[in-house]
């Protein structure tokens, strides 16, 4: 019997090869065979690591996830007062979408998907969430799950209707929700 080979990046070389599968193939081409290749490992070891395909697609969906987490957390400017929250959250969503397109594509691909797949919902609903526990600290609870709500909205308008985005237009009406 063969020694196993110690390969402690394995189960990460995966999760980045089905986020680079869905990014060219979309939902549709992720497989555990089409991970395997793109990730250059044995067909066992995707199914070794991920039993299933939500399981993986769930593994997938929380890395793409920390794309606008990693926006936030570097701007900083949400536990600051003195800031305009209408118009941070509007910067954050304005440095989100002025960043690699194909990163926030797949973000939303893998988040609509939990339309379909119920495993990935507990994910999506983490990251709405999270965004909302933030923004709390700045408003109320329902002001800032709708906040939340309306910036999902409009970056789904971008990217859906391949449009530019208007970070005036989104400050406005973000401003309209806050009291």
């Amino acid at each position: 019997m063969a020694a196993r080979r110690y390969d402690p990046e394995r189960r990460q070389r995966i999760i980045d090869a089905a986020i680079r599968v869905v990014g060219e193939k979309g939902i549709a081409g992720l497989s555990h065979r089409s991970v395997a290749a793109e990730a250059d490992v044995p067909l066992g070891s995707t199914t070794y690591h991920f039993r299933t395909l939500d399981e993986l697609m769930v593994a997938a969906l929380r890395q793409a996830n920390e794309g606008f987490a990693k926006v936030v957390r570097s701007r900083g400017a949400l536990e600051d007062r003195r800031v305009d929250l209408a118009g941070e959250l509007a910067g954050l969503m304005g440095e989100w979408l002025a960043g690699e397109r194909t990163g926030v594509e797949l973000e939303y691909e893998l988040y609509l998907a939990a339309l379909r797949r119920p495993a990935l919902r507990p994910v999506a609903a983490e990251w709405c969430q999270d965004l909302a526990e933030l923004i709390a600290d700045r408003t109320d609870p329902v002001t800032a799950r709708a906040l939340v709500a309306l910036m999902d909205g409009i970056c789904l308008q971008v990217l859906l209707t391949g449009g530019e985005y208007d970070e005036a237009y989104a400050r406005e009406m973000l401003a309209r929700l806050i009291p």
